[in-house]
């Protein structure tokens, strides 16, 4: 009986060590979630496709049938990179932006869960429900491409990821849909605290990082929500926020235009090419 336990014990260390040797330390993953600008904006300008660096990579979160992408695998991050129907996203221009100034032995992926209209209560678990229980035909529809659980998928899909790199950073774009909301800083260190545990992740190797929402100098009809954005700091010390201020805009004053998620995006990039300047 100890020589087969003592066996089992050996087989685990070694299963277990060959696990850890296969992911790549040199592989930056970044968990990408919120509302329709993060899922990205329908149109998608025939320069803004492509090339797109093969080091920039994208797990698909859902089948992309049209691209031949399934579900859980990596693809070069060709947009859009949340669902079909979507567009570009500062996750374009954060991910290219960042494996244009990293060194070449390092590689980019992001996951990209976003759900276009939402509150940040949908990415709750103790919320979801009640929230989904009053929502719009239209919401249900979009969240349906993540069985109506985007957090879930989200951690499912970190998961998979974490057998293959390294997460560095979460990228948070939302807060149209809560405009207004005080209680807003403190939703999403609920959220981000548990992606953290269920992720066995810890907030100073995995910073947050929150973009502000169209500005009010692009006469952004949300952009009172900016305010409330920047005090993410004080709720949660391991966040960081990118303005958005100069970030030209759509007509409907709610998305940014392909130039405004590129500025966007690189001021994403910008923050996290900093944080793992003082992290080494």
């Amino acid at each position: 009986m100890k020589k087969l336990l003592l066996t089992l014990t050996f087989v685990g260390v070694v299963l277990g060590a060959a696990n850890l040797s296969a992911q790549d330390e040199d592989f930056y993953i970044f968990l990408c979630f919120g509302q329709s600008n993060m899922e990205g904006y329908p149109g998608i300008p025939e320069s803004e496709k492509g090339p797109v660096d093969p080091r920039f990579q994208v797990l698909a979160a859902v089948d992309f049938p049209e691209m031949g992408r399934e579900k859980g695998q990596w693809y070069t991050a060709v947009p859009p990179l949340s669902r079909p129907p979507a567009g570009l996203s500062p996750a374009d221009y954060f991910g290219r932006a960042l494996v244009a100034e990293l060194p070449e032995d390092k590689k980019v992926g992001v996951i990209n869960v976003a759900v276009g209209g939402t509150k940040i209560e949908l990415f709750d678990e103790t919320t979801r429900e009640a929230y989904l229980a009053d929502a719009p035909d239209w919401l249900h529809g979009i969240a349906s491409a993540y069985d109506k659980d985007p957090y879930a998928r989200l951690v499912e899909m970190g998961k998979l990821a974490q057998k293959d790199g390294v997460i560095k950073g979460i990228l948070l774009h939302q807060g149209e849909s809560n405009t207004g909301d005080q209680e807003w800083p403190a939703k999403v260190k609920t959220i981000y605290r548990n992606l953290l545990s269920d992720l066995d992740l810890q907030a100073e190797d995995v910073p947050l990082i929150a973009g502000e929402v169209v500005a009010a100098d692009q006469n952004g009809k949300c952009a009172s929500m900016n305010e409330i954005i920047r005090t993410l700091p004080e709720t949660i010390p391991t966040a960081h926020v990118v303005s958005s201020e100069g970030c030209p805009d759509t007509e409907d004053d709610l998305h940014f235009s392909p130039e405004g998620y590129q500025m966007l995006g690189e001021r994403y990039a910008k923050v996290m090419l900093d944080l793992l300047e003082e992290s080494e």
